[in-house]
């Protein structure tokens, strides 16, 4: 049977080369000991900390930069999540293999999380990519455990406990990794994490419902129950209510020509059909609005748009500056920073918004453009319990495991890690340690706030 013999000979072949670069990965151990992935120690030149993150203030609207650093100060978590380019620095003098992949440049666990495809499913998976960047596969599993740590402690969680879950998180990023590794390019490229198959991996009904009730939850966060929270009407049009200083308006009276003009700049971005879309919506208004922790202070905003029939619309608009990573790796190939950021999450992202786009506004600042929430939920983590973190640890490396496959080496890659647990160990050791420099990392920020030499302020208190 010609046909088949064909198929065997193909499938031989298909082995040979994946044998081959497992075979590579493991060849990287006689350099780079997966145990030598232990060790953090701090090198004599680092850098200050806050002059790093003065440095990476540059550019942003300066009164709102007391807000980030009184987002920061909340806890060493906090601290970790606003502080990419300290990290990034950090990351930079730790061994690597030398194997690079469309990196996600903030790997931290609320960085993953629920939200919609264009086909209306719910997935998990990582949701943010403001810093993404090619970089080592090893500084995104990194920075992912050093955060359960710091996550860990904010839940009072014993560092054993919290140790066991960086493992668990490196372990499942591990094994995924080798799965993926046997799929074709096309097979990674089209598999997702469906929240209904999470749900039917419950170990009990109690867990079940829990991760019914996310899912609910999740749905709900889309812009017909956001929409009348944030909207009032004003003088017979739709206006964002502001809440200053999280959500206001700009009083420029040229804001609405430049606004426009961004927009059809990044109308420019959009495919054919998604244009004739885009086009059904007008805008109505505009507002800035302060999100996350590490881009406070950057030029965000959110958009109003209506259909004919009055159907909102609500885009987000976010900044994109230089990644993090850039520095310590290779210059952006591309000459807008919003295309990197979509590019890369498209790249990393098994399904991505319909509306994702990028823009340069006439004042030079580079921009990208998604829908607003659309049912984007991360997991509420105060107060949760260390078994919930350990399987939440395990959905993380999961994601992260097919967002390096679908755009790296898996094969080179899951070679090197192989099928025990010594860089799982040696990572869940990483983790404690950089947690502990983490919290210097903030003490040192805190005595930065005391000592007068950067301002914060505590939203609480405003």
């Amino acid at each position: 049977m010609p046909g088949k013999d064909k198929e065997d000979s193909l499938a031989v072949a298909q082995f040979h080369v994946r044998a081959e670069r497992i075979a590579a990965g493991k060849t990287i151990r006689k350099k780079l000991p997966r145990a030598d992935h232990a060790d953090w120690k701090i090198t004599n030149n680092r850098r200050d900390p806050i002059a790093i993150l003065e440095e990476s203030n540059q550019g942003r609207m300066p009164e709102l930069i007391p807000i980030r650093y009184g987002r920061m100060l909340r806890s060493p978590f906090t601290f970790l999540r606003g502080s990419a380019a300290i990290m990034a620095h950090d990351l930079a003098t730790t061994p690597n293999t030398g194997i690079h992949v469309q990196a996600c440049g903030d790997c931290h666990l609320l960085n993953f999380g629920f939200f919609a495809t264009p086909e209306r499913n719910l997935v998990f998976d990582i949701n943010d990519f403001d810093e993404t960047h090619p970089a080592p596969w090893e500084w995104d599993i990194k920075r992912l455990v050093a955060s359960f740590i710091l996550a860990g402690r904010d839940n009072q969680i014993t560092d054993k406990d919290s140790q066991s879950i960086a493992a668990a998180c490196v372990r499942s990023y591990r094994e995924h990794l080798r799965a993926y590794s046997r799929m074709s390019p096309l097979e990674v490229w089209y598999k997702r994490i469906d929240v209904k198959e999470l749900i039917a991996m419950s170990p009990n009904e109690k867990i079940k419902k829990y991760r019914e009730n996310l899912a609910e939850r999740a749905r709900k966060r889309v812009i017909e129950y956001l929409f009348p929270k944030i909207v009032t009407i004003k003088n017979g049009k739709h206006q964002f209510v502001d809440q200053p200083p999280i959500l206001f308006h700009v009083p420029d009276e040229d804001i609405q020509q430049r606004v426009m003009s961004g927009l059809e700049t990044y109308r420019q971005t959009l495919s054919e059909e998604r244009r004739v879309l885009f086009d059904r919506y007008q805008l109505e208004d505009y507002a800035m609005k302060v999100v996350g922790i590490g881009s406070v202070g950057t030029h965000c905003s959110i958009a109003l748009l209506f259909s004919e029939e009055n159907h909102p619309l609500i885009l987000q608009v976010k900044e994109a500056r230089r990644s993090v990573l850039e520095p310590y790796t290779q210059p952006c190939r591309y000459e807008n920073q919003g295309q990197r950021v979509v590019v890369g999450q498209r790249l990393m992202q098994s399904s991505s918004d319909i509306f994702l786009g990028w823009a340069r506004s006439e004042r030079g600042r580079d921009y990208y453009v998604r829908q607003l929430r659309d049912m984007k939920l991360s997991l509420p983590i105060t107060g949760i319990a260390a078994d919930q973190l350990y399987r939440y640890a395990e959905f993380c490396g999961w994601s992260l495991a097919r967002s390096h496959a679908k755009a790296g080496d898996a094969a080179t890659i899951s070679g090197y890690l192989g099928k025990g647990d010594s860089f799982d160990q040696a990572l869940a050791k990483f983790a404690l340690a950089y947690a502990d420099q983490t919290e210097k990392d903030y003490d040192a920020l805190v005595q930065a706030v005391t000592s007068g030499r950067i301002e914060a302020i505590v939203e609480e208190d405003l």
